[in-house]
C-alpha cells in the first residue's frame, strides 16, 4: 500500500470546530493570533499512484489568546471549477490569509475562520504563484520564486506588495523546466535555484506527446478528475546544478550562475551577503525522485552552507552536521541579514517520516542542540515566534503540531525557543496528518 495513505499520511475527513481547548502548562500572553498549517489531505480515495504533494489541501489552525487555547479548527481548501486546492504553505498578507501552492497554481483566500473565499490573483504573476514567499522584514514585500510546465525554460521573480499586487516582475531563463520549490533573498540579491529535479515527459503519459498535450493531459487526468497520477518531476542525472544570484531590482539579463555539485533543495534556512560572499544556508538532498515517486524519499538530508565566494566566482560547501533534517525555520526578522539560530525537524532513519525530534542550530558556534518530544510521536515543522518586536534572536517560542499514536491525536507544542523546554502544550480533538508548512498570523493589534 502506498506510504503516504498510511498511518499519520493517512487524510482526515471529518471538519472539527472545537472552542475552550485543554491547556497543559501556560499559553505566553504575547501569543494573540493563529496557528495555521497546511497539508495534502487526499477527500476521496487516489489509489496507489498517489504522489505526497497532489492530495487536496487542508488548513489546520488554533486560535491562541488571553493565554487560552480559543478554538481549533480544520477545513478543506475548497477549488472553484477546475482548479487545485493549495496545499503547501498557508501565510497571511495584506490583510489576507493565503493558501498556496507552486507549479502554476492560483493561491486561494480563506477567512479568518478557514473557509474558503476563493481564488486570489495577486494582480497577477505570469504562470501562476509559488508555495514559498519570502517577506522583506524592511518593507513587508513579498518575494518570490515562481515555476510552471506551461513555462518551459523560463521562471519568474515576482515582488508582491503590502497591498497585495505585483509591483515588479522578471522573466529568468533557466537550463530546463526545473522543479523550484524554494529560494532565498539578500539585502541586494535574489537567490534562484536551478537544480536537476525536471519536469518529465514519460511521468505524464507512456508515450512522450509535445510539451502542451503533456501539460493538459496532466491537468485533464490530476486535477479535474482527482485520478492520482505521478508527480511529473523526476531527477535527471544530465542537467547541470547551479545557484543564480539576481540583483533585486536587476532584469533577467543580470543573473549571474555558479556552478556546484549535483543535489536538490526544497527548503532554504535563511542567506545573507558577507563582504563579496554572499552566504546560503539549506538543507541539502544528494538527489530527489530518482527511485521513489511517490514523495521525498532519497535518503537523508543535511543542513549545509553554500557560500558563494563572487569575487572568485566559486562556491564553498559546510555540512554544520549529520542530523538528517527538513523543515527549517529561524527568525523571519532577520530574512536576507545575518542570522545565528535556525531550527529543524528531525527526520526517522527510514527517511520517509520526521521522527520525534526538534533541532536548535547555532551557525555561529558550529553546535546542534536536539529535544526529543516523546519515543513513537511525530514532529511537523516549528515556527519561531518572538517574544516581543525587540526581542533577542532566539527571545520566544517555538509552535507545531505532534501527532502522539498513543492517543491517535495531535497536539499543538508550545517551545521556549533558546531552550527548547516546554512552555504549553494545547490537546487537540483529532489528528493533524503529516503535512507541509505552517506559520503564525499575528492578531492585527500586535503586529
Amino acid at each position: 500500500m502506498n506510504r503516504y495513505l498510511q498511518d499519520n499520511f493517512a487524510p482526515v475527513h471529518e471538519e472539527l470546530t472545537a472552542f475552550d481547548l485543554e491547556v497543559s502548562g501556560t499559553v505566553p500572553d504575547h501569543l494573540d493570533g493563529r496557528y495555521l498549517r497546511i497539508g495534502p489531505n487526499p477527500a476521496t480515495d487516489p489509489g496507489e499512484g498517489y504522489h505526497w504533494f497532489l492530495g487536496e489541501g487542508m488548513v489546520h489552525g488554533v486560535r491562541l489568546g488571553g493565554g487560552r487555547a480559543q478554538w481549533y479548527r480544520n477545513r478543506y481548501v475548497r477549488a472553484v471549477g477546475d482548479d487545485f486546492a493549495p496545499n503547501t504553505n498557508v501565510l497571511e498578507h495584506a490583510g489576507r490569509t493565503l493558501a498556496l501552492v507552486e507549479a502554476g497554481g492560483t493561491p486561494y483566500e480563506l477567512t479568518t475562520d478557514l473557509e474558503t473565499v476563493g481564488p486570489y490573483a495577486l494582480g497577477t504573476v505570469t504562470g501562476g504563484y509559488t508555495a514559498h514567499p519570502h517577506e522583506d522584514p524592511s518593507t513587508g514585500e513579498l518575494h518570490a520564486l515562481s515555476y510552471s510546465w506551461t513555462r518551459g525554460n523560463l521562471v519568474d521573480y515576482s515582488v508582491v506588495g503590502t497591498d497585495g499586487r505585483v509591483r515588479h516582475q522578471v522573466e529568468i531563463e533557466v537550463t530546463g523546466s526545473p522543479m523550484v520549490h524554494d529560494c532565498a533573498l539578500t539585502e541586494h540579491y535574489f537567490v534562484v535555484y536551478d537544480l536537476p529535479v525536471t519536469f518529465d515527459l514519460g511521468m505524464v503519459a507512456g508515450e512522450a506527446p509535445r510539451p502542451q498535450q503533456a501539460t493538459d493531459r496532466l491537468i485533464d487526468q490530476t486535477l479535474r478528475t482527482g485520478t492520482a497520477r505521478p508527480l511529473p518531476y523526476s531527477w535527471d542525472d544530465d542537467y547541470p546544478a547551479r545557484i543564480g544570484l539576481l540583483p533585486r531590482e536587476g532584469s533577467g539579463a543580470d543573473v549571474r550562475w555558479f556552478e556546484i555539485d549535483p543535489c536538490y533543495v526544497f527548503h532554504t534556512l535563511n542567506a545573507y551577503e558577507e563582504g563579496t560572499d554572499v552566504v546560503i544556508d539549506v538543507v541539502r538532498h544528494d538527489r530527489m525522485f530518482a527511485t521513489d515517486f511517490t514523495g521525498p524519499n532519497e535518503g537523508p538530508a543535511y543542513l549545509t552552507r553554500f557560500t558563494v565566494d563572487t569575487a572568485a566566482g566559486k562556491v564553498r560547501e559546510h555540512r554544520f552536521d549529520e542530523h538528517s533534517q527538513e523543515f527549517p525555520r529561524y527568525d523571519e526578522r532577520l530574512t536576507g541579514r545575518r542570522h545565528r539560530y535556525g531550527y529543524a525537524a528531525g527526520v526517522a532513519a527510514a527517511g520517509v517520516r520526521t521522527g520525534d525530534s526538534v533541532l536548535k542550530h547555532d551557525v555561529v558556534a558550529g553546535t546542534t542542540t536536539e529535544r526529543r518530544l516523546g519515543a513513537g510521536r511525530e514532529v511537523s515543522e516549528f515556527c519561531f515566534v518572538p517574544a516581543a518586536p525587540d526581542s533577542a534572536e532566539d527571545e520566544g517560542v517555538l509552535l507545531g503540531y505532534v501527532f502522539d499514536p498513543g492517543t491517535g491525536r495531535s497536539d499543538l507544542r508550545i517551545l521556549d525557543a533558546a531552550t527548547l523546554d516546554d512552555v504549553a502544550t494545547v490537546h487537540l480533538p483529532g489528528r493533524v496528518p503529516a503535512g507541509f508548512h505552517g506559520n503564525w498570523a499575528a492578531d492585527p493589534a500586535q503586529t
